[in-house]
C-alpha cells in the first residue's frame, strides 16, 4: 500500500491540529506515549489477552477505527522525524498469535522511540501489518476508515475536542 497520501493527509491534519492549539516545542515523546496508548486501546478492544473472560471482542468496526488511531500516531511520529519519505507500506511480520503481535509491536515502537532510524520505523510498521493480517483489514479498509478518522478529527478540532 502506498502511503504518500496517508502522510501528506497527516502533514495537513498535524499543522492544522499544532496551530489551533499552540502546541510548540518537540512533540515527539508525546506522540509516542499516545501511539502505545493506541496500541493498548486497540489490544482492549480485541480482548485478545483477557483469557479469563467470556466476553467477546468489540465490533469490527470499533476494532478498525482503534486501528486507525494508531496509524494517525504512527504517520505524525515519521514526520516528525523526517521519515516520511517511507513510500510503501513494508512487508507484514508472520507470527500468527495475535498477542504476541501485540507485544512485539510494543517493543517496536518503544526501541523506534529511543533510536528513531528507518529500519525501526518499518518495523513498527511491519508489526501494524502482521495486526491487520490477523485481524482481516485489507489495505483499501484502512485506507477509507484513516480517510474517515482523518475527517473526524478535523471536525473534533472545530468542535473544541
Amino acid at each position: 500500500m502506498n502511503l504518500e497520501k496517508l502522510f501528506s493527509m497527516q502533514e495537513e491534519l498535524d499543522r492544522y491540529i499544532q496551530t489551533n492549539n499552540s502546541a510548540e516545542g518537540d512533540l515527539f515523546e508525546k506522540k509516542g506515549l499516545a501511539l502505545i496508548v493506541e496500541l493498548a486501546e486497540l489490544a482492549n478492544e480485541t480482548r485478545t489477552f483477557k483469557f479469563w473472560s467470556a466476553k467477546g471482542p468489540s465490533e469490527r468496526e470499533v476494532i478498525l477505527e482503534e486501528y486507525v488511531d494508531s496509524i494517525h500516531f504512527l504517520l505524525s511520529l515519521g514526520i516528525e522525524k523526517d521519515l516520511n519519505m517511507l513510500k510503501e507500506w513494508p512487508d507484514p511480520l508472520l507470527e500468527e498469535d495475535l498477542t504476541t503481535v501485540f507485544l512485539k509491536t510494543n517493543q517496536s515502537i518503544l526501541e523506534f522511540l529511543e533510536k528513531h532510524s528507518m529500519s525501526t520505523y518499518q518495523r513498527v510498521w511491519s508489526c501494524y501489518g502482521n495486526i491487520a493480517d490477523i485481524l482481516g483489514f485489507s489495505y483499501e479498509e484502512i485506507l477509507d476508515a484513516y480517510v474517515a478518522k482523518n475527517q473526524k478529527n478535523y471536525d473534533r478540532q472545530k468542535d473544541g475536542y
